[in-house]
């Protein structure tokens, strides 16, 4: 897909179009995993005794540990559509709701936010908002998490 509005066209059709749920579960051991891949040792993500006796009475994740996953199938769709190549992080703003407990069950829902067209420097960028929305095994709303990124 070479031509840009085509491109902007093709994301645009998708804007506000929920991806199929993604459920998981929060596994205790996974939590420690992912905090120690990230160098985080605070003992609320990774020593059950201390948790335990924490105000959550569980290890809980790290607050980077739900952006490790809810993107998947948006992204497959875009990959298999080619519309995701040279892109760059434009960032990550994730708004918090409640914790999440190790055993707690995560549905995450994504979607394509927003789409925008902007001329840059070396041409045309295409700006994408993804959004994600994270709730717990109650239906409660865990977080929401929106990546930008910048497609060239």
């Amino acid at each position: 897909m070479t031509n840009g509005k085509t491109m902007v066209e093709e994301f645009v059709k998708l804007v506000g179009k929920e991806q199929e749920p993604e459920v998981w579960e929060a596994g205790r051991e996974h939590i420690k995993w992912f905090a120690q891949a990230i160098g985080d040792l605070n003992p609320l993500w990774q020593d059950n005794a201390f948790a335990e006796k924490s105000r959550y009475k569980n290890i809980i994740g790290p607050p980077l540990y739900l952006i490790d996953v809810g993107l998947v199938k948006l992204v497959d769709r875009l990959v298999a559509m080619d519309l995701l190549r040279a892109n760059i992080n434009g960032g990550t703003e994730v708004e918090y709701f409640k914790p999440i407990k190790a055993g707690d069950t995560i549905t995450t829902i994504a979607k394509l936010a927003d789409v925008q067209e902007k001329k840059g420097k070396t041409g045309s960028l295409i700006i994408l908002v993804v959004e994600v929305k994270y709730t717990n095994q109650k239906g409660e709303l865990v977080a929401i998490c929106r990546n930008t990124f910048i497609h060239r």
